[in-house]
């Protein structure tokens, strides 16, 4: 692999606080995104000039420095030395929280907030809202005509978009990667939210992030990005895209001790099996068993809003005896096993089994509040 100095002899330099490239050699990114990671001295800008110089897209990737499939499909696409059908912007984002050791582990640099909650005002509070004021600067300035965000879930799972908004185009940018889309107005000050004000955008979970298949997703739809004629609207015959609406997002409260395990333990007040997100997009049905609760209520352990910030944790969950169970037919998504991402951001997400939104109802009386 060249150095970072070797790179920037391809046309390289600073744009907006990127560093910039502009249709670098193959042989200049090295042999494994490993590599081109080491390389890179900060947030880069990858621009490619297409066949149609009248339009732009963008994709932007490694927002989270634990999610490597765009920058792995990345990578292999611009290794193959193919031109584009038009303009495309890469932005390579989160380049020091993936350098720390082990590479790729890291979702944000500890004590430091998550970048993709950082995408409104104010933006000059810390070195991730600049970021995040840069990215948006980049948009500005190149108009591309649609955005792509790549990511990854934190355990094993089936891929997925989410977006605030279920148009023809916004549907049509999801089929290039998937055939499901989460439907959701919750505003967290994510990238994607500029689709209600900027340009059609969607954020594609590619599925767990140590998943081969993943990095393969995002390489096959970053290659129908990139090489398409048309990306908002579908040149094949109608795809049909599950649609889940406005999921409840299951948070821990800042009091809740969390553990995994196969059996309950007595120094934590929530103990979940290790195999819990092996539920992600199936139909969870009433009464399964997801963990144990140990010497606390529900409500002390757990917030789950919708997007109108009404409660409906006792339209989610119910604990029977220490046992923590489902209230009814679910269906769940983004379940993580792995603690500090559950405590920092959430546990999973949740839509009625039909894809619909939760809604609140009349609970089943039962010991849910109990310790």
């Amino acid at each position: 692999m060249q150095s970072s100095a070797s790179i920037e002899g391809e046309a390289a330099h600073l744009v907006a606080g990127f560093h910039y490239l502009e249709d670098p050699a193959p042989e200049s990114l090295g042999e494994t995104p490993e590599a081109l990671l080491a390389a890179l001295p900060g947030p880069t800008l990858i621009y490619l000039n297409g066949e149609d110089p009248r339009r732009t897209r963008a994709l932007v990737t490694l927002l989270h420095g634990n999610e490597p499939s765009g920058l792995r499909a990345l990578h292999r696409w611009l290794r193959g030395g193919v031109r584009p059908q038009v303009n495309i912007v890469c932005l390579i984002a989160s380049t020091e929280a993936a350098r720390m050791t082990p590479l790729f582990s890291h979702r944000v640099v500890p004590g430091r907030r998550d970048l993709n909650r950082c995408f409104r005002a104010p933006f000059d509070i810390d070195a991730e809202g600049l970021l995040a004021q840069r990215i948006l600067a980049v948009l500005t300035r190149y108009q591309p005509e649609s955005v792509i965000d790549i990511h990854n879930t934190s355990g094993s799972g089936p891929s997925f978009a989410v977006s605030i908004n279920a148009d023809a185009r916004h549907l049509a940018l999801t089929t290039l990667f998937t055939r499901r889309m989460v439907l959701t107005d919750l505003r967290l000050g994510s990238l994607m939210e500029i689709s209600e004000h900027m340009v059609p955008m969607v954020t594609i979970e590619c599925g767990g992030r140590l998943d081969d298949a993943a990095h393969s997703l995002a390489w096959a739809g970053i290659d129908h990005y990139f090489r398409r004629a048309e990306v908002l609207h579908d040149e094949r015959a109608e795809i049909p895209v599950e649609v889940m609406q406005n999921p409840v997002r299951l948070e821990l409260t800042a009091c809740c001790t969390l553990a995994y395990a196969d059996a309950p333990q007595d120094d934590v007040h929530l103990t979940l099996r290790p195999g819990i997100e092996h539920y992600n997009f199936g139909v969870t049905p009433a009464g399964t068993e997801l963990g144990w609760v140990r010497g606390a209520a529900l409500g002390e352990l757990f917030v789950a809003r919708n997007n109108a910030r009404t409660c409906l944790l006792r339209d989610l969950l119910v604990l029977d005896q220490g046992v923590l169970r489902t209230r009814q037919p679910l269906k769940l998504f983004m379940i993580t096993g792995n603690a500090d991402i559950a405590k920092s951001d959430c546990l999973f997400y949740a839509v009625q089994a039909d894809g619909r939104e939760l809604v609140p109802g009349d609970s089943a009386d039962g010991p849910d509040n109990a310790p």
